[in-house]
């Protein structure tokens, strides 16, 4: 696939393979294209070359109604969690269901679910205004998980949270993995996010692929982040993973 903005080729003729039921890890510095190869995943941003195929069916050319279709079997988690203001937790979770004209009685059980699934039940009443960070990506995930996707696309989700909520949500998406069957394909610039779930690593560059790299994942353990992180690097001569 290829995606130019202007004359700028922010992805250069990518080809790459998501395993159904794995954690694909896309990791490189900014502006290397990996927000933008993931939003092409679920046509947020349409190639303009090439082909984005799931389930062995092309799917860039649908409009409409094919689109929302497809859409609710891709959930999405953004960097900056995308919860409406003025929405309860349980309104914000239930917005898909909404969108898809799910009837109101296996709509609220499919709410209940979701945020029990990711610890927030008893918040369900409360408005994002009230909640932590780490709360309010549980609250994106649950939504992202409330029409019971096969592929959940995670652009960033730990980069603002701290090194303990950043393992937790971790943990979530693992569980997601796992006990749901959710194929996982998670951006991040920070290498000891990539490296504790993911079984694949897809490293960019430049818009283009460098290498697919098959690795054992390390698990989820604490997260270090923050200044006492690169000082204690810059002591030992190690290198810094963050950008």
């Amino acid at each position: 696939m290829t995606k130019r903005y202007g004359t700028f080729e922010a992805i250069q003729s990518i080809s790459l393979h998501i395993k159904p039921g794995e954690i694909h890890g896309i990791i490189g510095a900014s502006g290397a294209g990996k927000s933008t190869l993931l939003r092409m995943m679920n046509l947020l941003e349409k190639p303009d070359e090439g082909d984005v195929i799931i389930n062995n069916k092309k799917i860039n050319h649908l409009k409409g109604k094919e689109i929302r279709h497809i859409r609710q079997s891709l959930g999405m988690i953004f960097q900056g969690h995308n919860l409406v203001g003025n929405k309860t937790v349980f309104g914000n979770v239930a917005v898909p269901l909404e969108i898809a004209k799910v009837e109101k009685k296996h709509r609220t059980e499919r709410v209940m679910e979701s945020l029990q699934f990711v610890g927030l039940e008893t918040f369900k009443d409360k408005y994002p205004r009230q909640l932590s960070g780490g709360q309010k990506q549980r609250v994106a995930i649950a939504r992202a998980i409330v029409n019971d996707p096969k592929v959940l696309l995670c652009d960033e989700p730990t980069s603002s949270l701290d090194s303990t909520t950043t393992m937790e949500i971790l943990e979530v998406l693992k569980q997601i993995n796992q006990k749901l069957n959710v194929t996982i394909v998670i951006v991040s610039h920070e290498m000891d996010v990539i490296r504790s779930l993911s079984e694949r690593v897809t490293v960019m560059a430049d818009g283009q692929i460098y290498d697919v790299v098959d690795i054992k994942p390390t698990g989820v353990h604490k997260i270090k982040k923050g200044a006492a992180t690169f000082v204690e690097q810059l002591k030992s001569g190690g290198d810094s993973n963050h950008s």
